[in-house]
């Protein structure tokens, strides 16, 4: 119990001695949170501009290493398409209720690529960027919103062209 007291006059002794004064002006204050849905979007607005880099960042690793580029975005879900066709359409004779087949496959292989990409690229990206995070402070929700930004655009393109292949099944 002694050396309980002692060890805490020790801490209050050093933490007077390193007191800062209360004229010094700090950039930044970095607070806990207050609850559990505290976001603090004033400071994601702020550095909105690592968000955007993270974003490009992001992009450019996606598709540096393939050979077709951004193409494959493209050829990926419709070779899906093709592949489930095949398989589901020919082979095993499952019925779409009149839809047809390829806006049928293409538009949930779709829905299922972004929230599949979202969910593994976000699930990892602590532990993926733990030596940015020690270096330097930033909010840490940038980097999975720059992940969730990313996908969400390239999704976004798929999504136009489930809808440009709609209306071309629909019309004829």
């Amino acid at each position: 119990m002694l050396d309980v007291i002692s060890t805490t006059a020790k801490a209050s002794e050093t933490h007077k001695k390193f007191d800062i004064d209360q004229d010094d002006h700090w950039t930044e204050v970095i607070k806990p949170k207050t609850g559990l849905l505290d976001l603090r979007l004033k400071q994601l607005w702020r550095y909105r501009d690592l968000t955007m880099m993270f974003v490009r960042r992001d992009f450019v690793s996606i598709y540096k290493q393939t050979i077709l580029g951004p193409l494959w975005f493209f050829l990926q879900p419709l070779l899906t398409t093709i592949m489930f066709i095949i398989i589901f359409g020919r082979v095993a004779k499952l019925s779409t209720d009149g839809m047809p087949m390829v806006i049928f496959y293409l538009s949930g292989i779709t829905i299922w690529n972004y929230f599949s990409l979202t969910l593994t690229s976000t699930s990892s990206i602590f532990v993926g960027n733990a030596h940015i995070f020690g270096k330097v402070y930033f909010p840490r929700l940038t980097m999975p919103l720059s992940i969730i930004s990313c996908v969400e655009s390239l999704s976004l393109i798929g999504f136009k062209t489930d809808v440009l292949l709609l209306k071309i099944f629909l019309n004829k």
